[in-house]
């Protein structure tokens, strides 16, 4: 055996370096920040520039648009809020929401708005926090009245829609009719923005405040919020979509002026965190630790293992694992072969190179953030790309595949 990086071979680093800088080296990514950790070492990769067409290079505190990646972090203020019983998880949640009193449900999924019957019962926390509650983004259903309602009126991040501050998201969000009885199927994103929403009401504080005086700053979390201070937009990348055509860096969203450039009339706790791989590697090493940093306790043992282990049934598991294998080229990882914790994606069965137990989930801006309790390993891989074309969510499942191999024991 190799002396490893404290469970890491030496060549295994090597071709893991190798791996990501092919994608950096032709082309495909313009840079990156990849981190990995066993036990008490960390290996960090900076790759590349933070435009396309060069520029300032990548570093390990550059700052990321975490997109989807955003659910498995604020998904803790409500832990918080559990673990101090002003929350209960079969509480109803008109009780701080009444604009959810009183729910109407469709009859069908692609029927008229109009066409309704009465929800069998109110929605509660649990439905909120397990992506529950009867709307979401569900990708098999483009196209239909609902689905295009939600967008119309700006309940996802959804440009050029902006989304509207809280009080009035939750008013366009209760004028809609279910899509699903409460609890009866798993559905994507917009419960993790209501879990903000929800949070902000109990404790009658902005989302972000509290999530960071709970679990940003006693993590030392200092990157991490809904926008980019002014005096550190320097570190913050262009972000591309590239054209599913051509492959041309199209810009989704610049550094100055752009959409994180100033504080959000909504801080989504869905898709709305920047972050930095340091301070991503210190919440989920923090989860691997069973809720304490540095000897701190920041969620109870039991907070942590509700939120890391699968929630789903085996009907709302099957609901999830549809959307994702019609995704085509996202359809990897944690997308096929995961139930669903609260906040993130649990594996469930092994099928590919990561054990069942894994945890975490990825970004639609080329993001992926996962721990493996088995190995009490941690893979943070941050990229400035958007899943518009394969390149990213590629890249993502190489350096899953790679990262595996290194392991040595």
């Amino acid at each position: 055996m190799e002396n490893g990086d404290k469970g890491f071979s030496e060549s295994g680093l090597r071709r893991l370096r190798d791996v990501l800088a092919r994608y950096v080296d032709g082309g495909r990514i313009p840079g990156l920040v990849a981190l990995v950790s066993r036990g008490d070492r960390t290996h960090v990769e900076a790759m590349g520039t933070m435009r396309h067409d060069g520029g300032a290079a990548m570093r390990r505190d550059t700052i990321f648009r975490m997109a989807s990646t955003s659910k498995p972090v604020s998904i803790a203020a409500a832990m918080v809020l559990l673990d101090e019983c002003r929350l209960r998880l079969d509480d109803p949640v008109e009780r701080w929401l009444p604009e959810l009193a009183d729910r109407r449900v469709l009859r069908r999924i692609d029927g008229p708005l109009e066409e309704t019957v009465p929800a069998h019962r109110p929605i509660t926390v649990r439905d909120v926090l397990t992506s529950t509650f009867g709307l979401g983004m569900d990708m098999t259903s483009l196209g239909t009245p609902i689905l295009n309602a939600i967008f119309e009126r700006g309940l996802t991040p959804n440009l050029p829609v902006e989304v509207p501050e809280p009080d009035e998201w939750l008013r366009r969000l209760g004028e809609l009719p279910l899509m699903h009885q409460p609890g009866h199927r798993w559905q994507y994103h917009i419960s993790s923005d209501l879990a903000g929403v929800l949070v902000s009401r109990v404790t009658g504080r902005p989302f972000e405040e509290f999530l960071r005086e709970r679990i940003l700053d006693p993590l030392g979390m200092s990157d991490t919020g809904f926008h980019v201070p002014a005096e550190h937009i320097d570190r913050l990348p262009t972000l591309y979509a590239p054209d599913p055509e051509t492959g041309e860096f199209l810009v989704w969203d610049e550094a100055e002026d752009g959409r994180w450039s100033r504080p959000p009339a909504f801080q989504g706790g869905g898709g709305g965190l920047v972050s930095t791989a340091d301070d991503y590697h210190a919440y989920f090493r923090m989860l691997l630790n069973d809720g304490t940093h540095h000897g701190k306790r920041i969620l109870s043992r039991p907070a942590v293992e509700l939120m890391t282990t699968n929630r789903l049934t085996p009907d709302q598991q099957a609901a999830r694992h549809a959307m994702a294998v019609d995704n085509v080229h996202i359809s990897h990882g944690q997308g096929q072969h995961g139930g669903w914790g609260l906040g993130m994606a649990v594996r469930t069965y092994r099928g590919d190179y990561a054990p069942i137990g894994q945890f975490g989930w990825d970004g639609g801006s080329g993001t992926a953030t996962y721990a493996d309790p088995a190995h009490h390993l941690t893979g943070i891989l941050l990229t400035q790309v958007g899943a518009s074309t394969p390149d990213s969510m590629h890249l993502i499942h190489d350096f899953w595949t790679t990262l595996y191999q290194a392991i040595d024991d």
